[in-house]
């Protein structure tokens, strides 16, 4: 689908996924990625290689709702094409949302300024075959307050080597959390993390953690130390991925869109 060609062009695309079937967003060496296959699409539109670049990585069975990337182009096609474009060549598993013309200096990763993830429980003593998928089902009691009041811990800028995978590369572990909630809607509990950055299963083990202090198994104190001493043994297991989704991925305003 291509109505000729022009100079080059950067676009910012937001895309929902399920990662139910996928390695992550990142490629993988033996397993099918998300980048992969849009990369696939983007080859048949344009007869050549083009890569993508996104705003982070997701695990592999993790979600998305909002995950940003970037690609540029030399193709003549209508800003308000290239959604339905690169659609058709996608699984339905995977969606484009909404694809924008940005300036060239725009970088997908670089140019972050926050990042929301959330994280869906089931509250239930039997699983839901419609949530399996999309929600942790929890099928014991938890102490709701107590959960609220360890995630007031993770408020602010920490060291947060305690809550990441030991493969986690980055030399600085330090992170700012701006906003950590949970909200309760009938049998559905939503952790809901807003910060600048997240480490290699960050938001999982965060979630792993407040659900050991709803079930009592871990303290106030205890995630407290954890913060303090960046002890990995103190905090809880690691979430399972499917309950996670990257809902929304923000950017400074003077990153201004342009229009065609």
């Amino acid at each position: 689908m291509t109505e000729g060609t022009s100079e080059k062009r950067k676009y910012k695309c937001t895309v929902a996924y399920d990662g139910t079937n996928y390695a992550g967003f990142q490629h993988q060496q033996n397993a099918l990625s998300i980048q992969e296959a849009i990369e696939k699409a983007l080859y048949k539109l344009h007869q050549t290689p083009v890569k993508i670049f996104g705003s982070g990585r997701t695990d592999a069975g993790v979600h998305a709702r909002g995950q940003v990337f970037h690609f540029e182009s030399e193709l003549a096609i209508q800003e308000s094409n290239w959604t339905r474009a690169i659609n058709a060549l996608l699984s339905p598993d995977i969606r484009i949302q909404h694809t924008e013309k940005v300036d060239l200096d725009f970088h997908a990763r670089h140019d972050v300024l926050k990042k929301e993830y959330r994280y869906f429980l089931h509250l239930s003593r039997t699983e839901d075959p419609f949530k399996r998928l999309y929600q942790y089902r929890v099928s014991y009691d938890l102490d709701f307050a107590a959960m609220l009041e360890a995630a007031r811990l993770f408020l602010g800028e920490h060291d947060f080597t305690a809550f990441c995978s030991k493969r986690t590369t980055v030399r600085s572990r330090i992170r700012t959390i701006y906003r950590l909630d949970l909200e309760k809607h009938g049998d559905k509990l939503v952790l809901i993390c807003e910060g600048n950055g997240f480490l290699f299963n960050m938001v999982r083990i965060i979630t792993g953690t407040l659900i050991a202090v709803g079930r009592k198994r871990l303290s106030y104190a205890q995630v407290k130390q954890a913060l303090e001493t960046l002890d990995r043994s103190l905090v809880g297991p690691t979430a399972p991925p499917h309950g996670l989704f990257l809902w929304k991925v923000s950017y400074p305003e003077d990153k201004k869109l342009l229009s065609l």
